[in-house]
């Protein structure tokens, strides 16, 4: 009997439960063998084609319910937490992802909480450009009083802008055996203003041996000479200040406290 047949007879006979009839029976099973098709699971669809690339995970016997790795990925490759639902309920819908967060250590942080710490003076280096304006000249005039009036002590060089007005701010909290300057050459190769400044400081220390050296690599071993004998520098330059930025390097490198003011 045709599937068409079977159709037709099944429509135009009464429905009887107790009916026994070998052709109803064998015509309703025909039915649905041919016109019952289960519903295909799309989810099912992704975890075949996901086993095909990977026949691994269907010898292990992995199931469709299970979601594949090798898809979506593991949450610890992704560095992010998801969540129960339970707890994004909880929660609010902020915690849905968390990301991992990893504190870089920072020596210098360290360093300058420790220093702010501190209750003693402290030896301190001023550097800095000698191209300065009168107001900035002003400002680190009163930074370099206030450093000595509470009992540090101030280490400087003796040229023009920076390190005039540090001197002169030191010489105003009278206490002359809280400066030291350092020069990179003799006095006598200090400019007339400098050697007039210099002559009310108490300690200056000249380098007659670098009087044959350029001003520049002379001043390069004097800056090194300071940071030597300094717990913190404190530094005002421009961005391009090569020797000024050369010399905060290494004041880093040798793990002072460095402060700096760029004036640009």
């Amino acid at each position: 009997m045709s599937t068409t047949t079977s159709l037709r007879l099944l429509l135009s006979t009464p429905f009887n439960p107790s009916s026994s009839s070998s052709s109803t029976t064998s015509s309703f099973s025909s039915f649905h063998c041919k016109w019952i098709v289960p519903k295909k699971s799309s989810f099912s669809s992704k975890w075949a084609v996901a086993n095909m690339k990977n026949p691994h995970n269907m010898d292990k016997g992995t199931t469709s319910r299970e979601d594949p790795t090798g898809v979506f990925g593991s949450e610890e490759d992704s560095g992010t937490k998801i969540p129960s639902q339970a707890k994004s309920l909880v929660e609010g819908s902020s915690s849905v992802m968390v990301s991992e967060y990893k504190p870089i250590r920072d020596v210098d942080y360290i360093q300058e909480l420790l220093a702010i710490q501190q209750q003693g003076p402290r030896s301190i280096g001023f550097f800095g450009t000698r191209n300065m304006g009168f107001m900035h000249q002003e400002l680190i005039e009163i930074l370099s009083y206030a450093m000595v009036i509470t009992n540090n002590h101030i280490y400087t060089s003796g040229a023009s802008g920076t390190n005039a007005a540090v001197i002169r701010g030191a010489l105003r909290a009278e206490k002359p055996e809280l400066l030291t300057v350092i020069l990179p050459q003799s006095l006598k190769k200090q400019s007339p203003e400098s050697q007039e400044l210099l002559s009310k400081v108490k300690h200056v220390v000249e380098k007659p041996h670098n009087d044959h050296l350029p001003l520049l690599e002379a001043s390069r071993l004097c800056n090194m000479d300071i940071i030597s004998q300094v717990q913190q520098i404190i530094c005002f330059a421009f961005h391009d200040s090569k020797l000024l930025m050369e010399t905060c390097q290494e004041a880093k490198n040798l793990r002072k406290i460095v402060t700096l003011f760029y004036l640009d």
